[in-house]
């Protein structure tokens, strides 16, 4: 069913397959993804010794702008699965303390797992097969392995399971395309996806699609992503973040390119609409969508995310899909 995914290594999948999936960024914000409580990382500079090589040609500095322009699926993968690969270690000593190593939460506002149970009662994970995709660290993963689940974590970046890599776990790291699942169908139990893969990809129905062919009949799959509305507004904290500036029916991807014009990251929009048909569409039942308020105990500030915004804007939707 998994082959060549075993814990305490990472299993790569051939760049042909991994040429159509990205991982997460603004105005979407998991790179900057708050968490609550929980136990601190054990993150520290140096993270890994050697860093892993990449190709010259794709790389991001100062002069790189940002755009909204059409962005294909093979662009989009390459670009983002890049973009994760150069700038995971900066991420995980930035926010390794803060996400903690074996925390579950959908998004900006601190919504945890523990509390939602969106993808059921904590009690009810013990030995189920589960399948994390845009994984990062593994830190969801590591939460569901000890609850009993046994969980896959796949992602595009090398890099980012490298770092899952050296946090630990006993569960499989496999490197692979969210289009293009190296699994036999009907694999998993249920599929999640924190603010990973969906945002990413040109074409969200790809990835619908295989998640619902690897998922058993009455299997779940809960995903979450920057809340629509959001597209509409500037990506800032404060007051200037309040104002609307773009339409929110523009779907032109937002893209941050080179001198050559090369896509280096790119972010794709749907609408609410679109998201539902989208769900429809591959297959699935949506049972519940959820828009969390952003919690009085919260007071951090990062990106376009803060209190001020979160009282007034939805920030993140989480997506409870059902396949039938």
């Amino acid at each position: 069913m998994r082959e060549g995914a075993h814990g305490g290594r990472i299993a790569a999948y051939p760049a042909e397959d991994s040429s159509r999936v990205a991982t997460r960024r603004p105005p979407g914000p998991f790179r900057d993804r708050p968490r609550r409580v929980g136990r601190k990382s054990t993150t520290r500079e140096p993270i890994i010794q050697e860093p892993e090589s990449y190709d010259p040609g794709n790389t991001v500095d100062s002069t790189s702008e940002a755009t909204r322009r059409d962005a294909g699926v093979t662009e989009s993968a390459r670009a983002n699965r890049g973009w994760w690969d150069r700038n995971a270690d900066e991420y995980q000593v930035e926010h390794g303390t803060f996400l903690g190593d074996d925390r579950f939460v959908w998004g900006p506002e601190g919504l945890d797992e523990v509390e939602a149970e969106l993808l059921g009662p904590p009690e009810a994970l013990k030995d189920k097969e589960v399948l994390e995709i845009g994984a990062g660290a593994g830190q969801c993963a590591r939460w569901l392995a000890a609850q009993g689940a046994r969980p896959v974590a796949l992602d595009l970046s090398h890099r980012q399971l490298q770092h899952a890599l050296r946090i630990g776990g006993s569960f499989p790291l496999v490197c692979a395309d969210a289009s293009a699942l190296p699994f036999a169908d009907g694999s998993f139990d249920l599929a999640c996806s924190a603010y990973g893969a969906l945002p990413f990809v040109a074409d969200p129905r790809l990835v619908l699609r295989e998640v619902r062919r690897v998922l058993r009949p009455g299997g779940r799959f809960v995903f979450s992503v920057t809340h629509p509305i959001r597209w509409a507004f500037p990506d800032e904290p404060g007051p200037e973040g309040l104002s609307v500036s773009s339409s929110y029916f523009d779907r032109t991807p937002y893209v941050e390119q080179d001198e050559q014009g090369r896509a280096v990251y790119v972010e794709h929009h749907r609408t609410l609409g679109d998201r539902v048909r989208d769900v429809v569409a591959s297959g699935f039942r949506l049972v519940d969508l959820v828009e969390p308020e952003w919690p009085a105990w919260n007071t951090s500030e990062w990106g376009g995310w803060s209190p001020l915004r979160g009282s007034l804007l939805p920030g993140t939707a989480v997506f409870v899909c059902e396949r039938d």
